[in-house]
């Protein structure tokens, strides 16, 4: 019995004392489509123990994402596909497009990833994690080929672009 109450609490220490796991968001590529719809792929490294939990199937990072991304932009969205360090997302109704003087504008809302940090500190291994929802960089492709790109920002303004 003093075994199993010495070999549980050197692994409460061990566990207390390990550093804490990090999420990090690496890059978010958003296309434009012609029709105003958009595909979005979203490349993060997850810490050792969110790698557990999706091993366990307790967390979901694309299913977390999705959330996020539909409370940020109010429309549905649709996970396209799924791996351990990357997700893409398609979106109908992204973009409002208009036509003004023989060309296309789009305008793109705003998005915000800090709402991703509330969905995250709903798990228990929450606060084992330190999560930067900030993309390293992130690009905003239009059809015609023009891009928007941001450094390290978790808030992309809304934009407008009109096609050349």
């Amino acid at each position: 019995m003093r075994r199993e109450i010495l070999v549980a609490s050197l692994l409460v220490l061990a566990f207390m004392a390990a550093p804490a796991g990090a999420f990090s968001a690496d890059n978010l590529v958003i296309v434009v489509e012609e029709d105003g719809s958009a595909e979005i792929t979203f490349n993060y490294t997850l810490s050792w123990i969110e790698r557990i939990a999706v091993f366990f199937k307790i967390a979901e990072p694309e299913q977390e994402l999705k959330a996020a991304l539909e409370d940020a932009l109010g429309v549905p969205v649709t996970v396209a596909s799924a791996e351990s360090d990357v997700a893409a997302f398609s979106v109908t109704r992204f973009a409002k497009t208009s036509d003004v003087d023989d060309r296309e504008t789009y305008s793109t809302p705003g998005l915000d990833l800090t709402g991703a940090q509330a969905i995250l500190d709903s798990y228990w291994f929450a606060p084992l994690v330190e999560a930067d929802f900030s993309p390293d960089l992130t690009v905003v492709r239009f059809p015609d080929g023009h891009e928007e790109t941001f450094s390290d920002q978790s808030t992309i303004p809304a934009l407008s672009h009109a096609t050349a």
